[in-house]
Protein backbone atom coordinates (compact mmCIF):
# COMPACT_ATOMS: atom_id res chain seq x y z
CA UNK A 1 0.00 0.00 0.00
CA UNK A 2 1.42 3.66 -1.16
CA UNK A 3 0.39 7.27 -0.17
CA UNK A 4 0.57 10.34 -1.79
CA UNK A 5 3.98 12.55 -0.17
CA UNK A 6 4.26 16.24 -1.09
CA UNK A 7 6.81 18.22 -0.29
CA UNK A 8 8.46 21.61 -1.54
CA UNK A 9 12.01 22.49 -2.60
CA UNK A 10 13.00 26.22 -2.89
CA UNK A 11 15.81 27.73 -4.65
CA UNK A 12 17.32 31.53 -5.25
CA UNK A 13 16.66 32.43 -8.75
CA UNK A 14 19.24 34.91 -10.84
CA UNK A 15 17.11 36.73 -13.22
CA UNK A 16 19.02 39.32 -15.29
CA UNK A 17 17.73 42.71 -15.79
CA UNK A 18 14.79 42.54 -18.61
CA UNK A 19 13.51 39.29 -16.94
CA UNK A 20 13.22 41.15 -13.26
CA UNK A 21 10.79 44.00 -15.32
CA UNK A 22 8.98 41.22 -17.20
CA UNK A 23 8.55 39.56 -13.40
CA UNK A 24 7.47 42.53 -12.06
CA UNK A 25 5.27 43.23 -15.11
CA UNK A 26 3.13 39.83 -14.40
CA UNK A 27 2.85 40.67 -11.00
CA UNK A 28 1.33 44.52 -11.86
CA UNK A 29 -1.16 43.11 -14.01
CA UNK A 30 -1.65 40.20 -11.83
CA UNK A 31 -2.31 42.24 -9.39
CA UNK A 32 -4.97 44.66 -11.47
CA UNK A 33 -6.66 41.86 -12.38
CA UNK A 34 -6.57 39.80 -8.86
CA UNK A 35 -8.25 43.13 -7.31
CA UNK A 36 -10.99 43.09 -10.29
CA UNK A 37 -12.43 39.98 -10.05
CA UNK A 38 -12.81 40.63 -6.23
CA UNK A 39 -14.16 43.86 -6.67
CA UNK A 40 -17.10 41.64 -9.50
CA UNK A 41 -17.30 39.67 -6.36
CA UNK A 42 -18.07 41.94 -3.61
CA UNK A 43 -20.66 44.09 -5.82
CA UNK A 44 -22.56 40.73 -6.41
CA UNK A 45 -22.54 39.87 -3.01
CA UNK A 46 -23.66 43.37 -1.92
CA UNK A 47 -26.66 43.42 -4.39
CA UNK A 48 -27.84 39.87 -4.25
CA UNK A 49 -27.00 38.89 -0.36
CA UNK A 50 -30.52 39.04 0.80
CA UNK A 51 -33.91 37.86 -0.36
CA UNK A 52 -36.20 40.73 -2.49
CA UNK A 53 -38.82 40.40 0.50
CA UNK A 54 -35.81 41.62 3.03
CA UNK A 55 -34.20 44.62 1.36
CA UNK A 56 -33.94 47.69 3.19
CA UNK A 57 -37.47 49.88 1.97
CA UNK A 58 -35.00 53.09 1.95
CA UNK A 59 -32.55 51.16 -0.85
CA UNK A 60 -33.49 50.47 -4.61
CA UNK A 61 -33.95 46.71 -5.36
CA UNK A 62 -30.79 46.08 -7.52
CA UNK A 63 -31.34 44.10 -10.82
CA UNK A 64 -30.29 40.23 -10.41
CA UNK A 65 -26.93 39.31 -12.33
CA UNK A 66 -25.48 35.87 -12.19
CA UNK A 67 -22.72 34.68 -9.87
CA UNK A 68 -19.12 35.71 -11.10
CA UNK A 69 -18.28 32.23 -9.85
CA UNK A 70 -14.26 31.03 -11.08
CA UNK A 71 -15.18 29.26 -14.22
CA UNK A 72 -17.53 32.52 -16.01
CA UNK A 73 -14.18 34.92 -14.58
CA UNK A 74 -11.92 32.07 -16.08
CA UNK A 75 -14.06 32.73 -19.12
CA UNK A 76 -13.80 36.21 -19.45
CA UNK A 77 -10.04 36.08 -19.06
CA UNK A 78 -10.00 36.19 -23.35
CA UNK A 79 -12.32 39.72 -23.07
CA UNK A 80 -9.92 41.17 -20.60
CA UNK A 81 -6.93 39.97 -23.46
CA UNK A 82 -8.77 41.82 -26.04
CA UNK A 83 -9.06 44.59 -24.45
CA UNK A 84 -5.86 45.07 -22.52
CA UNK A 85 -3.54 43.04 -25.05
CA UNK A 86 -0.63 43.43 -22.35
CA UNK A 87 -2.53 40.61 -20.52
CA UNK A 88 -1.50 38.18 -23.65
CA UNK A 89 2.15 38.30 -22.29
CA UNK A 90 1.50 36.07 -19.33
CA UNK A 91 0.85 32.47 -19.83
CA UNK A 92 -2.67 31.16 -19.66
CA UNK A 93 -2.53 29.14 -16.81
CA UNK A 94 -0.98 32.07 -14.94
CA UNK A 95 -3.92 34.32 -15.34
CA UNK A 96 -6.54 31.22 -14.52
CA UNK A 97 -4.38 30.52 -11.33
CA UNK A 98 -4.96 34.34 -10.34
CA UNK A 99 -8.95 33.50 -10.94
CA UNK A 100 -8.16 30.45 -8.18
CA UNK A 101 -6.70 32.47 -5.89
CA UNK A 102 -9.65 34.86 -5.91
CA UNK A 103 -12.30 32.06 -5.52
CA UNK A 104 -10.38 30.79 -2.70
CA UNK A 105 -9.91 34.18 -0.84
CA UNK A 106 -13.55 35.14 -1.41
CA UNK A 107 -14.96 30.93 -0.17
CA UNK A 108 -13.10 31.56 3.11
CA UNK A 109 -14.49 34.32 3.81
CA UNK A 110 -18.14 33.21 3.24
CA UNK A 111 -17.67 30.01 4.45
CA UNK A 112 -17.01 28.86 8.00
CA UNK A 113 -14.04 26.14 9.02
CA UNK A 114 -14.19 23.15 10.87
CA UNK A 115 -14.42 25.38 14.06
CA UNK A 116 -17.11 27.27 12.77
CA UNK A 117 -15.06 30.40 12.61
CA UNK A 118 -15.13 32.49 9.15
CA UNK A 119 -11.80 34.30 8.06
CA UNK A 120 -11.58 38.15 7.74
CA UNK A 121 -12.97 40.22 4.42
CA UNK A 122 -10.36 39.51 1.62
CA UNK A 123 -8.43 42.80 0.84
CA UNK A 124 -7.82 44.32 -2.49
CA UNK A 125 -3.66 43.71 -3.47
CA UNK A 126 -1.63 47.21 -2.84
CA UNK A 127 1.37 47.15 -5.27
CA UNK A 128 3.95 45.82 -2.50
CA UNK A 129 1.25 43.18 -1.67
CA UNK A 130 0.97 40.83 -4.28
CA UNK A 131 4.64 39.01 -4.75
CA UNK A 132 4.06 35.38 -6.26
CA UNK A 133 2.16 33.80 -9.55
CA UNK A 134 2.19 30.25 -9.69
CA UNK A 135 2.62 27.56 -12.94
CA UNK A 136 -0.07 24.89 -12.35
CA UNK A 137 1.77 22.74 -14.19
CA UNK A 138 4.58 22.56 -16.00
CA UNK A 139 6.94 20.01 -17.55
CA UNK A 140 8.99 17.41 -15.95
CA UNK A 141 12.45 18.51 -17.53
CA UNK A 142 11.99 22.01 -16.85
CA UNK A 143 14.96 22.13 -14.61
CA UNK A 144 18.16 22.30 -17.12
CA UNK A 145 21.33 22.32 -15.66
CA UNK A 146 21.72 25.77 -13.34
CA UNK A 147 18.24 26.97 -15.39
CA UNK A 148 14.76 26.25 -15.38
CA UNK A 149 12.65 27.12 -18.34
CA UNK A 150 9.51 28.43 -17.79
CA UNK A 151 6.62 28.61 -20.13
CA UNK A 152 6.26 31.66 -22.45
CA UNK A 153 8.67 33.50 -20.00
CA UNK A 154 12.10 31.55 -20.67
CA UNK A 155 14.79 30.25 -18.93
CA UNK A 156 15.76 31.60 -15.57
CA UNK A 157 19.36 30.99 -13.57
CA UNK A 158 18.87 29.47 -10.38
CA UNK A 159 20.81 28.33 -7.34
CA UNK A 160 20.02 24.72 -7.33
CA UNK A 161 22.11 24.04 -3.53
CA UNK A 162 20.21 20.70 -3.05
CA UNK A 163 19.78 17.85 -6.13
CA UNK A 164 15.33 17.14 -6.28
CA UNK A 165 14.81 13.80 -4.42
CA UNK A 166 14.60 11.03 -6.68
CA UNK A 167 10.99 9.60 -7.50
CA UNK A 168 9.55 13.06 -7.06
CA UNK A 169 7.38 14.65 -9.51
CA UNK A 170 7.17 18.59 -9.79
CA UNK A 171 3.59 19.45 -9.77
CA UNK A 172 3.67 23.33 -9.83
CA UNK A 173 6.54 26.05 -9.81
CA UNK A 174 5.53 29.75 -8.10
CA UNK A 175 7.98 32.55 -8.51
CA UNK A 176 7.99 34.63 -5.69
CA UNK A 177 9.37 38.39 -4.81
CA UNK A 178 11.33 38.40 -1.25
CA UNK A 179 12.70 41.59 0.13
CA UNK A 180 16.46 39.65 -1.07
CA UNK A 181 15.66 38.61 -4.52
CA UNK A 182 13.41 36.30 -6.44
CA UNK A 183 12.55 32.73 -5.63
CA UNK A 184 11.01 29.53 -7.32
CA UNK A 185 9.25 26.81 -5.28
CA UNK A 186 8.83 23.86 -6.62
CA UNK A 187 6.13 21.85 -5.26
CA UNK A 188 7.01 17.67 -5.77
CA UNK A 189 5.09 14.84 -5.45
CA UNK A 190 5.68 11.43 -4.91
CA UNK A 191 3.06 8.54 -5.27
CA UNK A 192 5.04 5.42 -4.29
CA UNK A 193 6.21 5.84 -0.94
CA UNK A 194 5.14 2.80 1.76
CA UNK A 195 1.88 3.58 4.02
CA UNK A 196 3.21 3.60 7.35
CA UNK A 197 0.77 1.59 10.17
CA UNK A 198 0.28 4.38 13.00
CA UNK A 199 2.64 4.01 15.61
CA UNK A 200 0.62 3.53 19.22
CA UNK A 201 2.07 5.69 21.85
CA UNK A 202 3.57 3.81 24.80
CA UNK A 203 4.96 4.76 27.64
CA UNK A 204 8.59 3.87 25.92
CA UNK A 205 8.68 5.27 22.39
CA UNK A 206 7.08 8.17 23.86
CA UNK A 207 9.16 11.71 24.26
CA UNK A 208 7.39 14.67 26.33
CA UNK A 209 8.67 17.93 25.34
CA UNK A 210 7.52 21.16 27.39
CA UNK A 211 7.32 24.57 25.77
CA UNK A 212 9.19 27.39 27.36
CA UNK A 213 10.76 31.09 27.09
CA UNK A 214 14.00 30.35 29.76
CA UNK A 215 14.75 27.20 27.59
CA UNK A 216 12.93 26.67 23.94
CA UNK A 217 11.96 23.35 25.25
CA UNK A 218 13.01 20.76 28.09
CA UNK A 219 12.36 17.02 27.07
CA UNK A 220 11.12 14.31 29.60
CA UNK A 221 14.95 12.86 29.52
CA UNK A 222 15.76 15.90 31.05
CA UNK A 223 17.77 17.61 28.28
CA UNK A 224 17.79 21.34 27.96
CA UNK A 225 17.32 23.22 24.21
CA UNK A 226 18.35 26.87 24.67
CA UNK A 227 16.83 30.05 23.23
CA UNK A 228 18.35 31.53 20.83
CA UNK A 229 15.66 34.87 20.65
CA UNK A 230 17.49 35.99 16.72
CA UNK A 231 14.70 38.54 17.20
CA UNK A 232 16.18 40.02 20.33
CA UNK A 233 19.49 39.94 19.56
CA UNK A 234 18.99 41.97 16.18
CA UNK A 235 16.94 44.86 17.99
CA UNK A 236 19.49 46.99 18.14
CA UNK A 237 20.66 46.70 14.14
CA UNK A 238 16.75 47.60 13.73
CA UNK A 239 16.31 50.58 15.60
CA UNK A 240 19.52 51.77 13.61
CA UNK A 241 17.36 51.31 10.12
CA UNK A 242 14.36 52.44 11.91
CA UNK A 243 16.03 55.59 12.50
CA UNK A 244 17.36 56.06 9.35
CA UNK A 245 13.82 55.67 7.59
CA UNK A 246 12.64 58.07 9.95
CA UNK A 247 15.10 61.06 8.52
CA UNK A 248 14.11 60.21 4.77
CA UNK A 249 11.10 61.80 2.81
CA UNK A 250 8.40 59.39 2.56
CA UNK A 251 8.01 57.85 -1.31
CA UNK A 252 11.60 59.03 -2.04
CA UNK A 253 14.18 56.34 -3.51
CA UNK A 254 16.17 57.06 -0.08
CA UNK A 255 12.89 56.26 1.87
CA UNK A 256 12.13 53.01 -0.35
CA UNK A 257 15.50 52.04 -0.04
CA UNK A 258 15.65 51.64 3.99
CA UNK A 259 12.59 50.31 4.08
CA UNK A 260 13.84 46.83 1.81
CA UNK A 261 16.99 47.29 4.40
CA UNK A 262 14.68 46.83 7.52
CA UNK A 263 13.30 44.25 5.23
CA UNK A 264 15.66 42.52 4.49
CA UNK A 265 16.83 42.38 8.17
CA UNK A 266 13.60 40.81 9.06
CA UNK A 267 13.59 37.97 6.95
CA UNK A 268 17.45 37.14 8.03
CA UNK A 269 15.88 36.82 11.55
CA UNK A 270 12.60 34.31 10.10
CA UNK A 271 15.29 32.88 7.99
CA UNK A 272 17.53 31.98 10.95
CA UNK A 273 14.38 31.07 13.23
CA UNK A 274 12.97 28.62 11.04
CA UNK A 275 16.52 26.82 10.15
CA UNK A 276 16.68 26.60 14.34
CA UNK A 277 13.07 24.68 13.77
CA UNK A 278 14.05 22.42 11.24
CA UNK A 279 17.35 21.11 12.75
CA UNK A 280 15.52 20.89 16.68
CA UNK A 281 12.55 18.60 14.72
CA UNK A 282 15.03 16.65 12.90
CA UNK A 283 16.87 16.01 16.53
CA UNK A 284 13.51 15.14 18.82
CA UNK A 285 12.43 12.98 15.90
CA UNK A 286 15.57 11.15 15.91
CA UNK A 287 15.05 10.02 19.55
CA UNK A 288 11.77 8.95 19.57
CA UNK A 289 8.97 7.69 17.26
CA UNK A 290 6.15 9.67 19.47
CA UNK A 291 6.93 13.33 20.28
CA UNK A 292 4.04 14.96 22.97
CA UNK A 293 3.35 18.22 24.03
CA UNK A 294 1.01 20.62 25.04
CA UNK A 295 -1.38 21.71 22.98
CA UNK A 296 -0.87 25.34 23.90
CA UNK A 297 -3.57 28.41 22.87
CA UNK A 298 -0.68 30.39 21.50
CA UNK A 299 -2.77 32.61 19.73
CA UNK A 300 -3.93 33.76 23.22
CA UNK A 301 -0.57 33.79 24.44
CA UNK A 302 0.33 36.29 21.99
CA UNK A 303 -1.96 38.90 23.14
CA UNK A 304 -0.29 39.29 26.98
CA UNK A 305 2.76 40.65 27.62
CA UNK A 306 4.85 37.34 27.00
CA UNK A 307 3.89 38.33 23.40
CA UNK A 308 7.53 39.26 22.37
CA UNK A 309 8.75 36.57 23.39
CA UNK A 310 6.48 33.76 21.97
CA UNK A 311 6.78 35.45 18.48
CA UNK A 312 10.34 35.21 18.70
CA UNK A 313 10.74 31.36 20.08
CA UNK A 314 8.51 30.97 17.26
CA UNK A 315 6.35 28.09 18.58
CA UNK A 316 3.21 27.95 16.34
CA UNK A 317 5.86 27.55 13.52
CA UNK A 318 7.97 24.70 15.03
CA UNK A 319 5.02 22.69 15.94
CA UNK A 320 3.87 23.10 12.33
CA UNK A 321 7.14 21.72 11.37
CA UNK A 322 7.17 19.14 13.86
CA UNK A 323 3.98 17.45 12.90
CA UNK A 324 4.75 17.93 9.21
CA UNK A 325 8.31 16.18 9.69
CA UNK A 326 6.56 13.57 11.87
CA UNK A 327 4.05 12.07 9.18
CA UNK A 328 6.05 12.20 6.74
CA UNK A 329 8.35 9.96 8.38
CA UNK A 330 6.04 7.56 9.77
CA UNK A 331 6.27 9.14 13.12
CA UNK A 332 3.33 10.88 14.97
CA UNK A 333 2.93 14.23 17.45
CA UNK A 334 0.20 14.67 19.95
CA UNK A 335 -0.99 17.82 21.52
CA UNK A 336 -2.23 17.02 24.83
CA UNK A 337 -5.37 18.96 26.44
CA UNK A 338 -3.49 20.86 29.48
CA UNK A 339 -6.61 21.12 31.25
CA UNK A 340 -6.13 20.43 35.05
CA UNK A 341 -2.78 18.82 34.61
CA UNK A 342 -1.64 20.03 37.65
CA UNK A 343 -4.29 19.58 39.73
CA UNK A 344 -4.86 15.84 38.70
CA UNK A 345 -3.58 13.45 41.00
CA UNK A 346 -0.76 11.30 38.81
CA UNK A 347 -1.11 8.66 41.19
CA UNK A 348 -4.66 8.13 42.13
CA UNK A 349 -6.37 10.50 39.76
CA UNK A 350 -8.19 12.59 42.79
CA UNK A 351 -8.40 16.37 42.00
CA UNK A 352 -6.21 18.27 44.54
CA UNK A 353 -6.85 22.16 43.49
CA UNK A 354 -4.16 24.62 44.73
CA UNK A 355 -3.18 28.24 43.53
CA UNK A 356 -0.37 29.21 41.33
CA UNK A 357 2.05 29.95 44.42
CA UNK A 358 1.93 26.40 45.73
CA UNK A 359 4.28 24.51 43.84
CA UNK A 360 4.02 21.10 45.52
CA UNK A 361 1.33 18.67 44.63
CA UNK A 362 0.39 16.69 48.04
CA UNK A 363 -2.14 14.70 47.52
CA UNK A 364 -4.37 13.35 50.78
CA UNK A 365 -5.96 10.92 49.25
CA UNK A 366 -2.91 8.61 48.71
CA UNK A 367 -0.27 10.55 50.42
CA UNK A 368 2.18 11.29 47.05
CA UNK A 369 4.34 14.30 47.63
CA UNK A 370 5.87 15.76 44.20
CA UNK A 371 6.88 18.79 42.02
CA UNK A 372 3.37 20.16 40.78
CA UNK A 373 5.96 21.35 37.56
CA UNK A 374 6.19 19.78 34.61
CA UNK A 375 9.88 18.57 35.23
CA UNK A 376 10.64 18.63 38.35
CA UNK A 377 14.92 18.54 39.81
CA UNK A 378 15.05 15.08 39.08
CA UNK A 379 12.10 13.22 37.56
CA UNK A 380 8.74 14.35 35.85
CA UNK A 381 6.53 15.91 38.33
CA UNK A 382 2.93 15.61 38.91
CA UNK A 383 1.50 17.84 35.36
CA UNK A 384 4.52 15.95 33.35
CA UNK A 385 3.00 12.49 34.17
CA UNK A 386 -0.49 13.24 33.55
CA UNK A 387 0.55 14.62 30.29
CA UNK A 388 2.72 11.60 29.23
CA UNK A 389 -0.46 9.20 30.39
CA UNK A 390 -2.76 11.06 28.65
CA UNK A 391 -0.57 11.21 25.47
CA UNK A 392 -0.63 7.19 25.53
CA UNK A 393 -4.00 7.36 25.91
CA UNK A 394 -4.74 5.55 28.64
CA UNK A 395 -5.99 6.40 32.22
CA UNK A 396 -3.76 7.01 35.38
CA UNK A 397 -4.94 4.44 36.91
CA UNK A 398 -4.25 1.68 34.28
CA UNK A 399 -0.74 3.20 33.86
CA UNK A 400 0.41 3.02 37.21
CA UNK A 401 -1.67 0.10 38.64
CA UNK A 402 -3.18 1.75 42.01
CA UNK A 403 -6.12 0.41 43.94
CA UNK A 404 -8.92 2.71 44.79
CA UNK A 405 -11.42 2.25 47.28
CA UNK A 406 -15.01 1.83 46.07
CA UNK A 407 -15.67 5.92 46.69
CA UNK A 408 -12.96 6.85 44.82
CA UNK A 409 -14.02 8.20 41.22
CA UNK A 410 -11.72 6.95 38.49
CA UNK A 411 -11.42 9.54 35.45
CA UNK A 412 -10.24 8.19 32.37
CA UNK A 413 -7.76 10.90 30.16
CA UNK A 414 -9.07 13.77 28.42
CA UNK A 415 -9.60 13.55 25.06
CA UNK A 416 -6.25 14.16 22.72
CA UNK A 417 -6.07 15.89 19.43
CA UNK A 418 -3.58 14.57 16.81
CA UNK A 419 -1.98 16.89 15.06
CA UNK A 420 -1.64 15.82 11.70
CA UNK A 421 0.54 16.20 9.21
Amino acid sequence: MFIVMRTAYQYKLKPNKEQVSTIELWLDLLRRQYNYRLGERFSWWSENRCPVNACPLIMPIAQLRNNPDYYSQKKDLVNTKNKFPDYKLIHSQVSQDCIKQVKLAFERWLKADKNGERLGKPRFKGKDRYRSFTYPKIKQECLEGNKINLPTFGKVKLIQHRPLPSGFQIKTVTISRKADGYYVTLSLEDKSVPYFPDVEPTTENTLLIDMGLKNFLVTSERELVPIPQYYRSSQKRLKTLQKRLSRKNKGSKRWLKAILAIAKQHKKVADKRKYFHFKTANELLSKAEVIAHENLNITGLTKTRLSKSINDAGWGQFLSILAVKAGNSGQKTIAVNPQNTSQDCSNCSEKVPKELKIRTHSCPHCGIVIDRDLFAQHDLGNAAINIKNRAVGHSVLKARGVRCSSRTTKREAHTIAIASA
